[in-house]
C-alpha cells in the first residue's frame, strides 16, 4: 500500500474508471437498493457537462472517489460535492482530504469560491473533519433530507480561506446522559454526541434533531466538532457572523 502522499489524485473521466467508481460507492456504503446506487452513465454525463469527478489511485487500484457539480441557490453559485467515498481500511488516513483538496482546486479553476455538501451530523468523525479540519461552517439543517428519515447538516466551505478559522472549544465536559441535549453559553451553544456510531440510539438522534432545529432557528451555525474523550464528541455553535 502506498502512503497517502504517494497516491495519484486526478480528475476521473473514463468510462471504465467511472464504472469502477460506481462499484466502490456501492461497496463502501453497502447500498443494494436501486435508488441508492450511482449510475455510471449519469457520472459520464456529469463529467461531460460541468460536473467534477476526482479519483485517488494506489497503483492501478481506485481507492477513493469524489463527485459533484455546480449548484445555484439563493443567488449564489458554488460547487456542490455530492459524495466522497474512501475504500475500507483507508478512512481517516488523509485520502479524503486529498480528494477534497483536488475538488477545491478544480472549483477555483472554474471560478467557484465556495463548496457545499451534506452529511449526517450524528457522525462525529465526519463532523470533525468537515468543521474542525477543513474549516467549513454548518449553515443549514435539513430534516429527512433524502426522504430516508435521516437528517443532514449542509456545510459551506470558503475556498479562498488558506487556513481554517480558529476552532471554538467546548467550555464544559459532558456525560452520556447529556448526548443530544443543548448546553447554551454566552452567544454560543454546545451539543454532545457519541463519538462512535455504535453508541448512537434513536433517542439520541431524536434529541439531536430537536436541538439542531432549535439552534439553527435561533440563527446559530455549527463551527466545530471536537472529541472530548473516547465516548463523547462535542459540537460548538456560534452566531453566524462570529
Amino acid at each position: 500500500m502506498s502512503t497517502t502522499e504517494q497516491l495519484r489524485v486526478a480528475p476521473l473521466t473514463g468510462a471504465d474508471d467511472l464504472a469502477t467508481a460506481s462499484g466502490l460507492y456501492r461497496d463502501v456504503f453497502g447500498y443494494t437498493k436501486p435508488e441508492a446506487t450511482l449510475n455510471p452513465r449519469l457520472l459520464m454525463a456529469m463529467a461531460a457537462n460541468g460536473g467534477s469527478m476526482v479519483g485517488a489511485w494506489d497503483g492501478d487500484r481506485l481507492v477513493a472517489f469524489g463527485y459533484g457539480f455546480t449548484g445555484h441557490a439563493g443567488g449564489e453559485t458554488y460547487f456542490y460535492s455530492q459524495a466522497v467515498v474512501v475504500a475500507d481500511g483507508l478512512q481517516g488516513s488523509g485520502v479524503g482530504r486529498r480528494i477534497k483538496g483536488e475538488q477545491r482546486r478544480l472549483a477555483l479553476s472554474n471560478g467557484l469560491h465556495h463548496m457545499r455538501w451534506a452529511y449526517n451530523p450524528i457522525l462525529s468523525r465526519n463532523a470533525h473533519f468537515n468543521l474542525s479540519v477543513l474549516g467549513a461552517v454548518g449553515r443549514w439543517f435539513v430534516p429527512d433530507c433524502y426522504g430516508d428519515g435521516e437528517s443532514r447538516l449542509v456545510v459551506d466551505w470558503d475556498l479562498d480561506a488558506d487556513t481554517p478559522a480558529p476552532v471554538p472549544a467546548p467550555w464544559a465536559s459532558y456525560s452520556a446522559a447529556e448526548w443530544g441535549r443543548v448546553d447554551r453559553g454566552e452567544g454560543a451553544a454546545a451539543v454532545a454526541l457519541p463519538s462512535e456510531r455504535s453508541r448512537v440510539t434513536p433517542e439520541v438522534v431524536a434529541r439531536m434533531d430537536d436541538a439542531f432545529s432549535g439552534l439553527f432557528a435561533d440563527g446559530l451555525v455549527a463551527r466545530s466538532c471536537v472529541r472530548q474523550d473516547a465516548d463523547t464528541a462535542v459540537y460548538v455553535f456560534t452566531g453566524s457572523d462570529a
